[in-house]
């Protein structure tokens, strides 16, 4: 593939060659603030399967903080440590057993991992694709007669 690359970007003018880089830097931006997303989510899942581990450890009726929002904590008492809600998202909860929490939050960070491997790829094959456009601007210079070049 990287050389059929080559071969259309040697065929390209200088705006053309302008306008796919442009677009791959916009391409680049993009999957750096998924993989930053993703990252971010896999780190937060990865919390929350440990407070899972945490709160199974806990005796029933044991008094504890219960986070309602990022910095608003309320006093609770522990229930059923083998019952837990589930943010699924957007708003809604699921409730379900510890192993069934833990095996979704293991399950979400094994999706979001392969997700940022794929990621990864395609980045690469921008880095590739922008890799080639300066090897055909340094050509397009090199080509260029001398008194043409300003040093």
């Amino acid at each position: 593939m990287a050389m059929s690359v080559r071969g259309e970007m040697e065929k390209l003018s200088v705006e053309q060659l302008k306008a796919v880089k442009e677009q791959t830097d916009l391409e680049v931006n993009l999957l750096q603030d998924s993989l930053n997303n993703i990252r971010t989510a896999t780190t937060r899942l990865e919390l929350a399967s440990s407070a899972l581990h945490d709160l199974s450890l806990r005796p029933t009726g044991k008094k504890m903080l219960v986070p309602l929002t990022a910095s608003l904590y309320v006093p609770g008492t522990l229930q059923d440590p083998d019952q837990v809600l589930v943010d699924v998202g957007t708003g809604y909860f699921i409730e379900k057993n510890m192993p069934q929490a833990k095996d979704y939050c293991d399950r979400k960070i094994n999706l979001l991992k392969s997700n940022f491997k794929q990621l990864v790829e395609v980045k690469v094959l921008l880095f590739v694709n922008l890799f080639q456009y300066f090897l055909r601007l340094l050509g397009l210079v090199i080509s260029l007669p001398s008194f043409l070049l300003i040093y």
